[in-house]
């Protein structure tokens, strides 16, 4: 009677015993499934959707390339990429018309603007110098002799060491942050004359290229290699190059400025990653034409003052 007892005892503790273990073994799988399954859901998760970019056309051409990679990554996101000026940039994403605006200079140089509004991202930097027609015959202006161009104190290229040939000036107009730079680090924020007025880049450069004696400004992006429709000035007898920007010898240059309405979305905050990724700043922005922000050994703040990082 005391084996049996005992006999019955010992095969309820291995049951109970086998039980415990088994309902361990089961809780510990459903959980490495659950977590494995969470893990895999949200490394593949597919970003779709669309994004619209518009404003500065200086950083135009780089965000245009940057979106068409990001869109071969990514083929279920849409992105439009448009120009307008830095004006239309920041008061479009202000107005929440733009998921993206792009800008060549610090919202808070705008009074329509609460820029306390808007979240910015710095994504490159821009050199701008003054484009002239081969015609002129000049490849150098003192900083002086630029701004007397501009301001119609010199009205013949002959006056500045330039062949005999009439001047033409093509400006941007007031809402372009390429203006807006030109002006306040180019000419000391002397008013520039009369002339043609145009908002697209690529008009400005046309006419330059078509008008002897002609002269304008724009991004260094938009001086390609083989290109000889315009000449790219030196100011000072500094080269307008990417080395002298980033060291800060030449003067003209900016922060191109991605901004946000507040804390983006998640599919534009992809998009701004990217464009801040290594691959992106190390091979589309130099190829671009524009310079990393990590390359500087320079910096800005928004009022314009320049010092060594």
């Amino acid at each position: 009677m005391k084996k049996k007892n005992l006999l019955a005892i010992g095969l309820a503790l291995v049951l109970s015993l086998t039980l415990i273990l088994s309902g361990c073994g089961n809780g510990s799988g459903s959980s490495d499934s659950s977590s494995s399954s969470k893990e895999d859901s949200s490394s593949s998760e597919a970003l779709s959707g669309k994004i619209t970019i518009g404003g500065s056309t200086a950083l135009q051409p780089l965000a245009a390339q940057v979106a068409k990679e990001f869109m071969e990554k990514n083929p279920d996101v849409q992105i439009e990429v448009q120009g307008g000026g830095s004006g239309t940039g920041l008061s479009e994403v202000q107005a929440g018309n733009f998921d993206i605006g792009m800008s060549d200079v610090f919202a808070e140089s705008k009074s329509n603007i609460d820029a306390k509004a808007l979240k910015d991202y710095q994504v490159a930097v821009v050199g701008m110098t003054a484009a002239v027609n081969p015609k002129a015959g000049v490849k150098n202006l003192s900083k002086k002799d630029l701004q007397d161009v501009f301001t119609g104190k010199v009205k013949n290229w002959k006056e500045v060491g330039g062949k005999d040939q009439k001047i033409t000036l093509v400006n941007r107009p007031d809402g372009s942050g390429t203006r807006a730079t030109f002006d306040q680090f180019a000419l000391d924020n002397k008013t520039p004359a009369e002339g043609i007025t145009q908002d697209s880049t690529n008009t400005v450069k046309k006419i330059i290229s078509e008008t002897p004696g002609a002269i304008g400004y724009m991004a260094l992006s938009y001086f390609t290699a083989n290109d000889d429709s315009v000449v790219k000035l030196s100011i000072d007898g500094v080269d307008a190059s990417e080395d002298n920007v980033a060291s800060g010898k030449f003067p003209v240059w900016a922060y191109e400025h991605m901004y946000t309405k507040g804390e983006p979305s998640k599919l534009v905050k992809a998009f701004l990653d990217f464009m801040m990724s290594d691959a992106v700043q190390t091979k589309d922005v130099p190829a671009q034409g524009y310079l990393s922000v990590k390359d500087m050994k320079v910096q800005r703040d928004a009022e314009g003052k320049q010092t060594d990082k």
